[in-house]
């Protein structure tokens, strides 16, 4: 079974300028997702895809095996992640010959995870011969009890109607908010245009202390903290 592991990582960032070789705690965002996926010891490649030169050189003094150069057309403000994913993928297995069996992307903004929630999500895909696994944390809201949307007419209702009256927000069905840390694709659902949903999709759940996903200053400042909190104790 050959596994590669994907960091795709624009350069040009809206919310935090920068927040991809922005240092945090001391290194640049990105390292941090790289030390993890190779802490992981489960991969067979790791590559970092950006458009940004400057991106790739960081990524590359920590020891990945593949800087893929991204397209200008797949790094703009309204391109979408997955075709850059696939992109990287097939660039990969281009230059490499190799041909993969398990495709993962970490997210590079998702810095507080830790190798097992990767090794988990990964033998969950494997272990049940599903589609994909994607990860996320419990709701703070939940749409059968306390999550609104904004009718025309200006009144509100609840997003999903119960089928019986919910009192309490621990009664209602689970939900999750996805945290965008961890997607892994088999290779059929890969090459068909890695689909977030599909029939079989599964759910790894992480808590939300190591949820946060930055993209704003905010969750910039809020990340250190919990690094500093979570990963520096003696």
């Amino acid at each position: 079974m050959k596994r590669l592991c994907t960091i795709c990582a624009r350069g040009g960032s809206k919310g935090v300028k920068g927040k991809n070789i922005r240092l945090l705690s001391g290194k640049p965002l990105i390292a941090y997702t790289i030390e993890q996926a190779k802490t992981s010891s489960m991969f067979d490649a790791i590559a970092v895809s950006s458009d940004s030169d400057e991106i790739l050189e960081t990524a590359g003094r920590y020891g990945i095996d593949y800087c893929i150069k991204r397209p200008d057309e797949l790094a703009k403000d309204t391109s979408g992640k997955l075709p850059a994913i696939l992109h990287c993928v097939k660039e990969v297995e281009r230059l490499s010959g190799e041909f993969f069996d398990t495709f993962v992307d970490l997210d590079a903004t998702a810095p507080l995870r830790i190798p097992n929630d990767i090794i988990n999500s990964i033998r969950m895909l494997e272990d049940n011969d599903v589609s994909n696994v994607i990860t996320g944390a419990p709701a703070h809201k939940s749409p059968y009890f306390n999550l609104v949307e904004l009718q025309p007419d200006g009144s509100v209702c609840l997003s999903k109607k119960p089928g019986n009256a919910i009192l309490r927000r621990q009664d209602a069905p689970p939900c999750y908010d996805m945290n965008a840390s961890i997607y892994v694709w088999n290779r059929k659902t890969m090459m068909a245009g890695a689909a977030i949903f599909n029939d079989d999709t599964r759910l790894y759940e992480m808590p939300a202390e190591r949820s946060i996903d930055i993209d704003s200053e905010l969750d910039f400042e809020l990340v250190e903290f919990l690094m500093k909190k979570l990963f520096t104790r003696s």
